[in-house]
């Protein structure tokens, strides 16, 4: 991938309060009017919302210390280091870095004359409004994160559209990545993905803080993904944020009749870190895979809630988290099924499964199931385990380090989830990306 190199200038950013939100309005009173209320009333709810509070069931167990959001600013100009990503074979990319759009590919006039569109959301909103106002936040967040949903609608600024006309079918993905680079600032991605019936397309986005690695950053981050009938969709969210980053990544999938629709997040960095996932079964026979995968180390915390809401009948969607943890790392899991009246014949299964490297980390698991039908099969469960002591002891016994030998454990826990893609060259770079976290 190749970056220019941008400006060094560098533009005095205010706080998070109402004065820099006017001017985040203002310089963009060239989009359309529809979306700068959306901004304004978003901006409302943010300030009339409070933050979590211990009472709060949506929140439990989270360490709610940690939430305050003073002191952070927006970015005006991108970093002048901007990290590579692991590189794959793709169809276009999209970089942003601190807000600002710094490379951007075409995609190929083919699939580009077919209707595929794949642009900035800036660019998309001046360009395809309607087709983003029919799909923006249609299905609200519903998971604990609102406040923070709406501080990323009156904050957004960055973020890719793609849109994939019926029945045109995408072998290669589309990559964004979102670069922060600098103390105290903030971004507030939003990404909005589409395939129209019987469409099939990849998207993988990468998360990562591109400076030191003690950088104190903020980012709310959405995604609205939408699978219309027969569409196959797949979603890799991969975030190495720095260790002091606080971070929101808030997931809604719609998944028509016969849709099926992968999601993967790899969690890999924060102090912090929030994931919020709802996928709604809204068609017979849709279908939803949703996966995640999670390396907790120091004294992070990974906090994960989702929902499976099955709307449909034969519907059905299977969950499988898996999370390593080290030294006094903590992980939440709080996960849900629900099926409605009339979802006869759902098929729904939950699993939360916790690889313990420490006997000082904590992993919290919270399966869940709401049934108002009397025709389904739905199960869920939770487990947590150390490693095999033996396994441990024979790499150890052949020479190999024993970072390297967690490594490898670690990577073999998670090679039953990375084995759901039908990409081998984004396995591998995942699979990478995984082993650097354990690199001296």
């Amino acid at each position: 991938m190749s970056v220019p190199a941008p400006s060094s200038s560098t533009t005095p950013a205010e706080g998070l309060d109402s004065t820099r939100f006017a001017q985040h309005l203002s310089q963009r009173a060239y989009l359309p009017a529809w979306w700068l209320e959306a901004k304004k009333a978003a901006w409302n709810q943010f300030t009339a919302l409070p933050l979590p509070s211990r009472t709060d069931e949506t929140w439990r167990f989270s360490d709610l210390k940690g939430l305050h959001l003073a002191g952070f600013t927006l970015p005006e100009d991108p970093a002048l280091r901007i990290p590579n990503h692991i590189t794959f074979p793709e169809t276009a990319e999209i970089v942003f870095s601190n807000r600002q759009v710094v490379a951007h590919s075409t995609v190929p006039a083919e699939l580009a004359a077919r209707g595929v569109i794949f642009a900035p959301l800036d660019e998309a909103l001046r360009e395809h409004g309607d087709l983003v106002r029919s799909y923006f936040q249609k299905h609200p967040a519903n998971l604990g994160s609102e406040k923070f949903v709406a501080l990323n609608t009156a904050l957004t600024a960055t973020g890719a559209f793609l849109y994939v006309p019926a029945d045109v079918e995408i072998a290669l993905p589309f990559v964004v990545q979102h670069t922060l680079t600098g103390q105290n600032v903030a971004a507030f991605p939003h990404t909005l993905v589409v395939l129209g019936p019987r469409a099939k397309a990849t998207l993988v986005e990468f998360f990562v803080s591109g400076g030191a690695t003690s950088e104190r950053q903020l980012v709310s981050g959405v995604n609205d993904l939408h699978a219309a009938e027969g569409a196959q969709l797949t979603y890799i969210g991969a975030q190495h944020w720095s260790r002091e980053t606080l971070a929101f990544q808030i997931n809604s999938i719609a998944a028509e009749r016969d849709a099926r629709v992968l999601s993967l997040n790899l969690h890999l960095g924060g102090r912090q870190a929030r994931h919020e996932s709802h996928s709604r079964l809204l068609g017979p026979g849709a279908h939803s895979e949703m996966l995640a995968l999670t390396v907790a180390d120091g004294d992070r915390e990974f906090d994960q809630r989702t929902l499976q809401t099955h709307v449909a009948p034969h519907t059905t969607s299977n969950l499988l988290y898996k999370n390593a943890l080290l030294d006094t790392a903590k992980t939440i899991f709080s996960g849900l099924i629900i099926v409605e009246p009339d979802a006869q014949k759902t098929d729904a299964y939950q699993k939360n499964r916790n690889l313990m490297l420490s006997d000082e980390a904590e992993a919290h698991s919270l399966p869940g199931l709401e049934i108002q039908a009397n025709d389904v099969k739905c199960s869920h469960g939770s487990t947590s385990a150390r490693i095999d002591a033996e396994q441990e002891f024979y790499l150890q016994a052949r020479g190999i380090a024993p970072t390297a030998a967690r490594r490898l454990l670690v990577t073999a826990f998670f090679e039953e989830v990375l084995n759901k893609l039908e990409n081998e060259d984004v396995h591998a770079a995942l699979t990478a990306l995984i082993a650097s976290r354990f690199q001296a």
